[in-house]
């Protein structure tokens, strides 16, 4: 219920802005909201996954945190995913984290983006066409999203 009075109230603050639903800010709201995954980037070599989830873990039960490695020579990339429970303890870790030093660096915490692309190729032609799904602007994860899409067309 909470997910639809935001989503009812930012599609009126939306249109009550200039008249029309600006969809890409839209859909990137939504997105936001109900998300419990988050990128940090900006991490410490020196970063582990248990040193990780032992850095967020006070903003709620964390299901996993998981720093992204280098196949070749298993160093740290330099950051990594924390996933919580629920969307409220992301938030919160969001608003504390973001900026703040861990382990002698300054992180940057984000919603995490569902990533829609397929496995690597090994060479450069990856066999997609041009890179269109025949949903046009959206993902092929977004399938919500072009419902909301299409009705919120009918309906405006």
């Amino acid at each position: 219920m909470a997910f639809c009075n935001k989503f009812g109230s930012l599609v009126r603050q939306s249109v009550s802005q200039n008249g029309q639903v600006q969809m890409a800010s839209m859909l990137n709201s939504i997105r936001c909201m109900s998300s419990n995954k988050l990128f940090v980037g900006g991490l410490s070599y020196g970063t582990d996954d248990r040193s990780l989830k032992d850095a967020f873990s006070g903003f709620g039960e964390v299901i996993s945190a998981r720093v992204i490695t280098d196949r070749d020579s298993g160093r740290s990339r330099g950051f990594g995913f924390v996933d919580f429970s629920n969307d409220e303890s992301a938030s919160a870790a969001l608003s504390a984290m973001d900026g703040q030093e861990l382990q002698g660096r300054s992180i940057r915490v984000s919603y995490a983006q569902d990533s829609s692309r397929g496995p690597r190729s090994f060479n450069n032609n990856n066999f997609r066409g041009n890179g269109r799904r025949g949903l046009g602007k959206f993902k092929s994860g977004d399938t919500v999203f072009v419902v909301l899409h299409a009705l919120l067309q009918k309906h405006i």
